[in-house]
C-alpha cells in the first residue's frame, strides 16, 4: 500500500473546491486505497488556513480536522528539520519521514524543488494521482 503525507495545501484544495485533484486524491485514501499520515503540526496549520485566509468558523474546521483525523494515521515526529526556510514545509518533511512515507503530495513550489527527501518522492497532485492510478491498474 501507498504511504503519503499531503502538504495543508492539499488537504485545502480538498475542502475547498469538491470535484478537484486534491479531493480525488483525499477520497482515494479516505476509501483505504493508499495509508495517508498527518501530524498535529500539519493539522494546526491546516485549521490556521482555513480560520485566517478562508474565514471558516471553528466549527467548520473541527468538523474538517475530525474526518482528516479518522482518514489519516497522525504520528508524532521524532526529529526537528530545518532543512526550508518556511517552517510548516520543514513539518511536512519531519511527518513524512516518521511515516516512512513513500510520497509527499504538495502544491508548494519549495518543497515541489526538492523533487525527494530521504528517498521519499515529492510529487504534485496529479503526479500522485497518475502514479497511483497506474499501480492499480
Amino acid at each position: 500500500m501507498v504511504r503519503a503525507v499531503f502538504d495543508t495545501n492539499v488537504y485545502i484544495s480538498a475542502l475547498i473546491a469538491p470535484g478537484g485533484t486534491a479531493e480525488k486524491a483525499y477520497l482515494s485514501a479516505i476509501n483505504g486505497n493508499n495509508a495517508l499520515f498527518t501530524s498535529i503540526a500539519i493539522l494546526t496549520e491546516t485549521a490556521r488556513k482555513l480560520r485566517d485566509k478562508f474565514l471558516w468558523e471553528d466549527d467548520k474546521i473541527t468538523a474538517a480536522l475530525r474526518h482528516i483525523g479518522r482518514a489519516a494515521h497522525i504520528v508524532k515526529p521524532a526529529v526537528k528539520l530545518k532543512l526550508l526556510k518556511d517552517d510548516p514545509d520543514n513539518r511536512i518533511l519531519e511527518c513524512a519521514k516518521e511515516a516512512k512515507a513513500d510520497f509527499v503530495v504538495t502544491g508548494d513550489r519549495h518543497l515541489l524543488h526538492l523533487k525527494e527527501f530521504e528517498g521519499i518522492k515529492v510529487v504534485t497532485i496529479r503526479e500522485f494521482l497518475d502514479i497511483f492510478n497506474s499501480a492499480i491498474a
